[in-house]
């Protein structure tokens, strides 16, 4: 796999503008830098959210993370690509997920930078349990989620 690629599961939080850095340090070659962060939101499916838990499968996580990102270098002609997904408990606001992509033009850092978050959520072991005014609650993959991923086929 490219030495450019970064992959870290992690309970700590992370600097965004430290994570932007590393993919533009000493890269002359790329003109493009596309970055997504998902956070903590205050609902969801109608109900007040207080925070969030997640839990992986350590080690299978990071074998399903560098085959999505090899999926989409195959896909596109793109350079760096970084993906930090945090993990334990999340209180509202707080950053969750981290995917950023290089590329020498645009369209192939949007496109990659999506795909890879796109099959994250669908494919990498990640199990999410919201905190809710009605209690906790474990999330099934949304049905929106898996066909987004699908649209990938086309």
């Amino acid at each position: 796999m490219n030495t450019h690629v970064k992959i870290s599961i992690q309970t700590q939080d992370y600097n965004l503008a430290d994570e932007v850095a590393l993919l533009e340090i000493n890269n002359v070659v790329d003109g493009a830098v596309v970055t997504f962060t998902g956070r903590v939101r205050n609902k969801n499916e109608g109900l007040q959210v207080s925070g969030l838990f997640l839990e992986h499968y350590a080690g299978m996580t990071e074998k399903s993370l560098v085959k999505i990102i090899a999926q989409a270098q195959k896909c596109w002609q793109i350079g760096r690509v970084s993906v930090i997904h945090r993990v334990g408990q999340l209180s509202l606001g707080e950053q969750i997920v981290f995917v950023g992509v290089t590329s020498t033009h645009r369209r192939d850092a949007f496109a990659a930078a999506e795909f890879i978050m796109d099959f994250l959520k669908v494919q990498a072991p990640f199990w999410k349990k919201e905190l809710t005014e009605n209690g906790e609650k474990w999330l099934d993959a949304k049905q929106s989620d898996t066909q987004q991923a699908k649209h990938w086929d086309n």
